[in-house]
């Protein structure tokens, strides 16, 4: 007799609301990461917009840069905190004391 074990159901992701207010070592490496693709779509866009002469295609790959654009624009309001003050309104590691 063999015994088989199922892997636990995956669990519903719920999106955080709003984004936490510290950016991490981590969450910083991945938003320049995220920047640079969405910088580097967007100019390609623009490039192919520019090179297109379909009128229909033109719109398409102007109106695919701008999303771009956008997601860009929206990364970048995510870098515009006091990251030291955030900090410092954390509850302090030192005072939660764990026991193992």
């Amino acid at each position: 007799m063999s015994i088989t074990m199922n892997p636990p159901a995956p669990q519903a992701q719920v999106p955080i609301p709003v984004p936490p207010r510290v950016i991490t070592t981590k969450d910083l490496m991945y938003l320049k990461d995220a920047l640079s693709w969405e910088l580097n779509a967007f100019k390609k866009f623009h490039f192919y917009a520019q090179q297109a002469t379909n009128p229909q295609i033109k719109q398409t790959l102007d109106k695919a840069g701008q999303m771009h654009q956008r997601h860009y624009q929206k990364l970048l309001t995510h870098l515009q905190v006091d990251n030291n003050a955030a900090m410092a309104k954390l509850p302090s590691q030192s005072s939660q004391q764990t026991s193992h």
